[in-house]
Parts: C-alpha cells; structure tokens; sequence
C-alpha cells in the first residue's frame, strides 16, 4: 500500500533529457551501434614456440595451459590455423637443442626459427610471421646478450657487442623469409645497427616492430620457463625499463623511432595502458603491445577456479588494450579471441 502522503513529485524530479545516457545502453543492438571500440582477428598476433625437436614434439608449458612448445609439425598446423582465423600474423621464438655463451644458434643459416620462417613462408606464404630478435632464448646463462666483468668485477651485459649479434641475428631472419623484425633485448642503438645492416644487404621493404617499452616486470615468468629463457644469475633491470617510469618510456620510443623503427611495442599490456595511450597520442606510429604470459595465465587460472568468467575477461582486456590505442595486439589468446570476433560480428 503506498503512503500518499510521501509521493514523490516526479515532476519536480524529472531528469533533462540530455542527462538520460542509459537509451543507448538498454539493448544489445544499440550497444552495438555505439560501440567505440572494436577488435578484429587481425588486430592478433599469437606468439608460438618452435623447438628444435622431432616434428611431432609437444611439450605442454604447464603455467600456461593450452600453450606449448611444438616440432615442426605443430608449428605448421598452428600457422594455417592463424591464417584461417584472419590474425594479423604470428611470433616466433626459438628454443634451440645447443646452447653457448654468444648465443650462436640464435644468428645460425640453418638455427630453428630460420629453418621454422622457410617452411612456413613455403607453405603459406600469404601469413605475416614476426620473428623475436634476441639472445636470451640461445646463451646458457639465459641473458639477452654478451656477458663480461667490467673493471669493478661486476656481470655486466655489453651493450655494444651484444648489438652485433643482433644484427646477425636479424639479418639471417630476413634472408630466411621473415616478414616483421621485431628486437626485444633493449640494448640501445639496436634499432638503428639493425636498420643500417637491413638496408644495406637489400632489405629496405623489410619493417622493424621494436620492443621498445619493455618494463622489467613480473609477469614475464611462464615465458622464461615456456623460452627457456630463466636467468642462471640476477636479472635483467640493467636493460628492461624501471616499471615506476613513464618519461623514460617516451624517451626510448621517440629514439626508436628516429631510429628506423616502424611499430613500437610497449609490455606487458595491462599494466602499462598509460603507456600505450602516451605513445599513441605523442607519435603517430602504429604501436603494438604484448599481453604476456603472466596476463594469461592468471586469467586462465582464474577461470579455471571458477573466480571468473575466463572468456568475458579475456575479451575485456583485449579490449581494453585496443582501447587504450594499441592497434596490434601479441597474445596467447589470438585464435579463441578471433573466433569470438568472428562469432559476434
């Protein structure tokens, strides 16, 4: 029974038509008509692991459910699967059988990923595939480059020699077929080194995609272990940015740019989207972000506790990523997130 004797005056409380927002949130298709921000397939690159192995190998990565490390045959099957899913290409990082202190198999004619670029292009050559340009993945003490004692006795990583390499590196993915260079050791002056030696062996075309805000962050750990890539000693604040840091973030980037680059890369995703909105609203360059291996697996693991809904927060954070400027976008969830692009256009 209501009590007329406190009515409101809904008159006097009437909202202006101007304030009444929610209109166009009321239905899914007029959600859909104002949707600001839209991901598609292509806006994917999913990230893969070729191992130096027989072609059937699979090794589940055991913090990273759904991820593993693949033969040949694996690799192939994952590239047509990207194709048919219309990502914008695929990443791969090497784990070789032999490991050196210079990472020798990293910049070998005939290493993993030049032999893994060669069948891929073979078989589909109409598939972007991004190579990663680094050593960590070859040296046996898991650092992204040459290791010496500097005049106090302390390991240090040396920046100019480890450059070197690296453009060995990148020049023997090139003559291999890749379609993307993309440097993610952040070893100063490398964009340039790279793109001078590109240039001159008739790789002008060729564009460099360069980590170039890449935070000394914890949540790189399911990869070290998918790469192999674990650190024997200490670890890699000498050369991955401070995470408390964000002018230094624009600082690396314009250098990167001047330096040749064609895509900057700011990692990991979700904790750097003032990051990726700085960069993309200072430069007018295509900027690409990584939702690493730690962003994935706490999402899978959530979801598999039940804690979440793995396939809505899995979307809401690509979304978020693209939202916050970020065109490409480096994850693990690539094909189930394009299936659900195809699914709801």
């Amino acid at each position: 029974m209501h009590n007329h004797n406190h009515e409101l005056d809904i008159e006097e409380l009437a909202i202006p038509a101007s304030s009444r927002t929610r209109r166009t949130r009321m239905t899914e298709r007029h959600r859909r008509l104002v949707r600001e921000t839209i991901l598609s397939p292509s806006n994917f690159i999913l990230p893969l692991f070729v191992a130096e192995a027989p072609e059937n190998f699979r090794k589940p990565i055991d913090a990273m459910p759904g991820v593993e490390q693949l033969g040949m045959e694996g690799i192939l099957s994952q590239s047509e699967s990207a194709l048919k899913a219309g990502l914008g290409g695929i990443i791969l990082f090497g784990i070789p059988e032999h490991k050196d202190e210079f990472g020798s198999e990293a910049y070998n004619d005939k290493g993993v990923i030049q032999n893994a670029v060669r069948e891929i292009k073979k078989r589909f050559p109409e598939l972007l595939v991004a190579t990663d340009v680094c050593l960590c993945e070859y040296t046996d003490h898991g650092h992204c480059g040459v290791v010496e004692r500097n005049k106090n006795g302390e390991i240090e990583i040396v920046n100019d020699a480890t450059v070197e390499l690296l453009v060995r590196e990148a020049l023997s993915h090139a003559e291999a077929g890749s379609d993307l260079i993309a440097p993610s050791d952040m070893m100063d002056g490398r964009v340039g080194a790279i793109r001078d030696a590109l240039d001159q062996s008739g790789f002008e075309s060729l564009p460099i995609m360069s980590y170039s805000a890449k935070y000394a962050s914890g949540l790189y750990g399911p990869f070290r272990d998918a790469a192999g890539s674990t650190p024997t000693f200490g670890d890699r604040r000498s050369h991955q940015m401070d995470v408390a840091n964000s002018d230094e973030a624009m600082r690396v980037v314009q250098r990167d740019i001047e330096e040749g680059a064609d895509i900057v890369m700011v990692k990991p995703a979700i904790s750097s989207l003032d990051i990726i909105r700085r960069v993309c609203e200072q430069f007018l360059v295509p900027v690409a972000a990584y939702q690493v291996s730690g962003e994935y697996s706490m999402i899978k693991a959530a979801g598999k506790n039940g804690w979440i809904d793995e396939e809505r927060v899995m979307m809401e954070s690509l979304t978020s990523i693209k939202r916050a400027g970020a065109s490409t976008i480096l994850t693990y969830f690539a094909l189930d997130a394009a299936r659900i692009c195809s699914r709801d256009l």
